[in-house]
């Protein structure tokens, strides 16, 4: 049975669980030949590309080092008029920019672009690849670093603590500062739920 054939629209369902269930079938065997095919599926027609780049984004959760080669894939997608495989593709670049950062950081300007004109939920994984170059690459750091810093003063206060979360994986002693100095300027700002989580992050990354 073709991979393409497990998907959801191929079996007429119009819920998630057939391509989570895929992804999980194509991770527990490694078939790196069935993933190839997935991806030829993201230049299908809207309803296949759908389901595939749920598909793949669901291995990347799991064994990211399975779909890190089809970085430009993804990339590829951000320009997409269809909102479902921009924020799709993000969240895959998400889980597989730290595996691959040198293609996904020559296409930042793709990136950062659809970071300013993209859903919510794109910009929620934006924010992942960014910090994910800024942990692999100090040049890459240099570049991107104050946009995530500029990004935590502009942003809605509610979304500070998950996007601090995110972020905290290129956090280290020599930007720590100017991230705390970001932070207790919007500290007041933020629910007390929010304030707990901030700290959290902020107390681990002192320790």
């Amino acid at each position: 049975m073709p991979i393409l054939n497990k998907i959801a629209s191929a079996l007429g369902r119009n819920d998630e669980q057939p391509n989570v269930e895929l992804a999980e079938q194509l991770v527990n065997t490694r078939d790196k030949e069935g993933i190839a095919e997935i991806v030829v599926g993201l230049n299908m027609d809207k309803a296949v590309a759908s389901d595939c780049v749920k598909v793949l984004y669901e291995i990347g959760e799991r064994k990211p080092e399975l779909v890190a080669p089809y970085a430009e894939n993804f990339i590829g997608l951000l320009k997409s008029k269809d909102n479902r495989l921009v924020w799709g593709a993000m969240t895959a670049l998400g889980r597989i920019a730290e595996l691959n950062p040198k293609p996904v950081y020559s296409h930042f300007e793709d990136i950062y672009t659809a970071y300013e004109n993209g859903s919510v939920i794109t910009v929620d994984n934006s924010i992942s690849v960014f910090a994910a170059l800024c942990k692999t690459d100090k040049e890459y750091a240099k570049r991107i670093l104050p946009l995530l810093i500029q990004h935590l003063t502009k942003c809605r206060a509610k979304e500070i603590p998950q996007h601090l979360e995110r972020m905290s994986i290129c956090f280290n002693k020599n930007n720590i500062k100017q991230i705390a100095s970001t932070i207790e300027g919007r500290f007041e700002k933020l629910s007390g739920s929010q304030q707990t989580r901030v700290k959290k992050v902020m107390k681990k990354l002192r320790e």
